[in-house]
């Protein structure tokens, strides 16, 4: 019989043995050729897809890729549930303009300003309406193309956590736009736009917190913190 421990070493952050996320580049690819890649690898696979004019990139994670990703999306649901807010987790689905010869597969993307948009269980999304929020976890593996999709399909907030900053929350500045591709950029944010009463800060304390404690314990460690915060503006 396998154990699994409750505690998280593997967020230790100088101990990432074993725990690399591998990623593959391949150039010159036409976009219906790197259609056609999606279609016949599946939907049922772990890998992270993008696309950047040409550029297709493969993502492999890791597991401890995949605790600290589900982690921060979890906590993101759950401070919703509590501050009465909707929310649409899209997972890794596919974000894409055939038009810009851009795409890409988040490790998590989620709508919360605009979740009304979203209707039932299987929706069509206009293309037009990113996730308000994406969630991008860089262990080993650099998530800058990433960046540079999100910024051009006009995702306004991307939390992107690495080894040596822990989460770091990005806002898009917007710039205008150019045949249809936001010509903003990103900058750095003290607090989530998404969910205004989270800063980065607190959101690392949290990280911190699981590498000695239950994922279950974390979340009603979440849950206590912000119930007490909206007490306290009573």
């Amino acid at each position: 019989m396998v154990t699994i421990s409750t505690r998280i070493d593997e967020l230790k952050i100088d101990d990432f043995d074993g725990e690399l996320t591998q990623t593959v580049c391949l150039p010159n690819i036409g976009w219906q050729t790197y259609k056609t890649m999606l279609r016949d690898m599946g939907d049922d696979r772990s890998t992270r897809i993008a696309y950047n004019q040409g550029i297709v990139t493969i993502k492999m994670p890791s597991k401890l890729h995949e605790i600290i990703n589900r982690l921060l999306a979890r906590i993101v649901t759950t401070l919703t549930e509590e501050l009465d807010l909707e929310v649409i987790s899209i997972g890794s689905t596919t974000l894409d303009r055939s038009d810009l010869q851009k795409s890409a597969e988040p490790d998590t993307g989620l709508y919360i300003q605009n979740a009304d948009q979203i209707e039932g269980l299987n929706p069509d999304i206009p293309p037009n309406l990113p996730p308000d929020l994406v969630i991008e976890v860089d262990i080993t593996s650099p998530s800058t193309q990433r960046m540079i999709i999100y910024q051009a399909l006009g995702v306004p907030e991307v939390w992107r956590y690495t080894k040596r900053n822990g989460v770091v929350i990005y806002h898009l500045q917007a710039g205008g736009q150019t045949d249809g591709q936001t010509s903003g950029y990103y900058i750095e944010s003290a607090r989530s736009k998404a969910i205004p009463q989270l800063s980065a800060d607190r959101l690392n304390q949290f990280l911190t917190q699981r590498q000695t404690q239950s994922e279950n314990k974390t979340i009603r460690d979440v849950r206590q913190w912000i119930q007490s915060l909206e007490q306290s503006s009573d």
